[in-house]
């Protein structure tokens, strides 16, 4: 009991308490009720993998995911994002129909990420192959955010292809997953470019 206890509590944002009480939960229910959760999480790492192309979950090993694989997207254009989830959330807006590259994360010294730990290689060279006009930076408003924005954008040195950054419409210091529909289709409609972005000139 002590070990499902502490299985669970490794899950984020589930402490002691939380991991206690998943753990009697599961102990009365019925046991092929549990078998078909364990079953379920075992196919988490079986049978889901990582789009090579952006980095999204498919149930397609080593082929690109139906985003990218879409001939109805538009394949000039991409929109980087944190994590998963913020792409998840610009989907639900039904406003972007481009690709998507999913960094995995932001530079961040404090908790010791820099860019080699990040998905930012392959975008910079994407971006800078001649296919793509506009790499559009759908990140958190953060400091850490920024400073994401900023390094990739010094990377991208090909003259057609144009760096925009979403309006300012989420409120700095706020998160992509946690910003209702409409102002997050707001935000990706009126984007600008990133030179024109930088606090200095608001």
């Amino acid at each position: 009991m002590e070990q499902a206890v502490d299985a669970f509590a490794k899950l984020p944002g589930i402490g002691k308490k939380t991991a206690l009480r998943l753990v009697l939960h599961m102990m009365k229910q019925p046991k092929d009720q549990v078998d078909a959760f364990a079953a379920a999480i075992m196919k988490l790492k079986t049978d889901i993998h990582y789009c090579p192309n952006c980095h999204n979950i498919t149930d397609q090993q080593d082929t690109p995911c139906r985003i990218c694989a879409s001939p109805r997207r538009d394949h000039t254009i991409i929109c980087a994002v944190e994590s998963i989830r913020d792409l998840i959330a610009i989907e639900s807006t039904n406003q972007f129909s481009g690709e998507f590259h999913i960094l995995g994360g932001v530079i961040s010294p404090i908790e010791g990420i820099g860019p080699e730990q990040l998905n930012m290689d392959d975008l910079i060279v994407k971006a800078n192959s001649g296919k793509y006009t506009e790499i559009i930076m759908a990140l958190n408003p953060t400091i850490e955010g920024d400073t994401t924005v900023f390094y990739i954008s010094r990377k991208i040195t090909h003259p057609q292809v144009k760096v925009t950054s979403i309006a300012r419409g989420i409120a700095f210091g706020g998160e992509l997953e946690y910003t209702d529909e409409l102002t997050l289709a707001r935000s990706l409609a009126m984007r600008r470019p990133y030179d024109n972005y930088m606090p200095d000139n608001e």
